[in-house]
């Protein structure tokens, strides 16, 4: 078994998109963007997303994570496998325990093509 890349392959190569309310999703860029959304798409890594995101000092360790669930630490460990896959976040290893990130650059991109104009704002 290899060591998952730290980005997405697909992620470093697909453009960024301008939002899809003003223009439409460039077809080299929909794989990557919808593989990072069907990952956010369970509650349980909607949830590790947020806490991994907003960890103070821009990490947390799999042990900080694990005791905020019901479910076995093996499902956690899935789930966390799946958001690496998809480019969401990185992993690194310190001694018996991996401590996790979150990839910026994917998060602005998915945020980006979100973004919809305020009229409001006029």
């Amino acid at each position: 078994m290899s060591k998952p890349p730290t980005e997405s392959p697909a992620a470093e190569e697909a453009p960024c998109c301008a939002p899809m309310a003003d223009v439409r999703i460039p077809p080299e860029a929909s794989a990557t963007l919808a593989q990072a959304f069907k990952a956010l798409g369970d509650p349980i890594r909607l949830q590790l997303m947020s806490m991994i995101a907003s960890a103070e000092g821009g990490e947390i360790c799999v042990c900080d994570l694990t005791p905020a669930f019901t479910v076995s630490g093996t499902t956690i460990s899935h789930h966390l496998k799946v958001l690496r896959e998809a480019g969401l976040i990185d992993g690194e290893r310190r001694a018996s325990w991996v401590y996790y990130r979150p990839r910026r650059e994917l998060m602005r991109r998915l945020s980006t093509l979100l973004a919809v104009d305020d009229p409001a704002r006029g």
